[in-house]
């Protein structure tokens, strides 16, 4: 399976920091569901729409340098009006251990999830499933260098538009927003399913 454009970032030996470049000027709408969910979350809490208009042009005439991605941070540096670029943050919550268990069980419960995650998807009844996995309103936390006091400002809002669009083309990003990364998340999903289905102790052969 051949992995979209943006995916292709450099990523730490643990699978737990992905860093994108950045990307050249064009459109920056959410394509997907979920990435136009991830946007929603920031704009149900501003106060200013106008931010959060001149946050897409910014992010629209590629003014978001190399993003990167950890558990619970998207980290960029914005360029403004001014000659240094400004560093713009958004802190989403990672998931409990329990909450890990719990998604886990209803992934290995319902194989297609995975099916769609591989192929870049993200089926609204995981994401919406027993752990929800995108943020909702006051759940995405904005931060930012610039003198704005206001938040969102235009560069955490630009950071937000070009995390949606990574979103858009790799779901992973999201859950390893929410602290696991890929290839673990894989090998996990992978010794659960043969735990399960590997027979009983003590059952009959046949």
């Amino acid at each position: 399976m051949t992995r979209p454009t943006g995916a292709r970032a450099r990523a730490s030996a643990d699978g737990l920091r992905r860093t994108f470049p950045a990307r050249p000027a064009g459109d920056t709408a959410a394509t997907t569901w979920w990435g136009r969910a991830w946007v929603t979350a920031l704009t149900a809490q501003s106060r200013d729409p106008g931010r959060l208009e001149r946050g897409s042009d910014l992010a629209a005439r590629g003014s978001v340098d190399a993003v990167t991605v950890t558990p619970g941070l998207v980290l960029a540096y914005v360029h403004g009006s001014r000659p240094r670029p400004y560093r713009a943050r958004l802190r989403v919550r990672p998931l409990t251990d329990d909450d890990w268990a719990r998604l886990l069980d209803h992934i290995a419960d319902h194989p297609a999830h995975l099916a769609a995650l591989l192929d870049r998807e993200l089926p609204p009844a995981l994401a919406e499933g027993p752990v929800p996995l995108l943020p909702g309103a006051g759940d995405l936390i904005p931060d930012c260098t610039c003198p704005d006091p206001v938040r969102p400002c235009k560069h955490a809002a630009a950071l937000c538009h070009r995390t949606a669009r990574l979103l858009d083309q790799d779901p992973f990003v999201l859950l390893l927003l929410r602290g696991r990364g890929e290839d673990d998340l894989i090998d996990t999903l992978t010794r659960l399913s043969v735990t399960r289905a590997a027979p009983a102790p003590g059952g009959d052969e046949a």
